[in-house]
């Protein structure tokens, strides 16, 4: 049987496929950005998170060495005061600078990785820390007596953070790793050079 269809209803006919072949259109495009935008996320995240991948060793390093850090720049601002030996007074400007600089940097890290920067329970030694009477001794110090204290309490200082580094010398994260490696060289550089001045002295 064949069916007759006129121009009114014909048009009609086209009109509802046209409609839903834009609504189907819409229908697929919707479903394909909200997948690529979880996607997206999805990866994202990852990133994210990888950068700020830090490990327990890593962790631990970073919330003991801020305080480490702290306490040369304690000893560095007493010799501000203290000291009249030129190249002295230079290296423990040059200290308080750098250290603070990688305190901000060590704060970044941790409060990226949601760390406390604040220290717990710790199974490693802090090597090299002044103890409060060392620190009152060296406040009350003055001239060739407080230089040769100086140079010796912050040669004990840098060995001791040269020693924390170990911590992290099988870190995965690149920057940390980097950070130990970077630390080591430039106390050991320091290191030299107080020994020379204390033979100078």
């Amino acid at each position: 049987m064949q069916i007759t269809i006129d121009k009114k209803t014909g048009a009609l006919i086209s009109a509802i496929v046209v409609l839903l072949a834009v609504i189907g259109g819409l229908v697929l495009r919707g479903e394909s950005s909200n997948s690529g935008a979880g996607h997206m996320g999805h990866s994202m995240g990852g990133a994210q998170s990888a950068k700020s991948d830090l490990s327990n060793s890593d962790i631990m390093f970073l919330q003991m060495m801020i305080p480490h850090h702290q306490q040369a720049i304690d000893m560095s601002e007493i010799a501000m005061n203290n000291s009249k030996d030129q190249e002295l007074l230079a290296l423990a400007k040059e200290i308080s600078k750098a250290q603070s600089a990688e305190i901000i940097k060590m704060k970044s890290w941790l409060n990226k990785a949601d760390a406390s920067t604040e220290m717990g329970a710790m199974g490693h030694s802090m090597g090299g820390m002044l103890s409060e009477s060392d620190l009152a001794e060296l406040k009350n110090s003055v001239g060739t007596k407080f230089d040769t204290l100086w140079l010796e309490g912050m040669i004990g200082h840098h060995d001791g953070a040269i020693d924390m580094t170990s911590m992290i010398d099988d870190a995965k994260n690149e920057e940390i790793k980097a950070f130990g490696l970077q630390i080591n060289a430039d106390q050991s550089a320091e290191i030299a050079q107080m020994k020379a001045m204390l033979a100078r002295i």
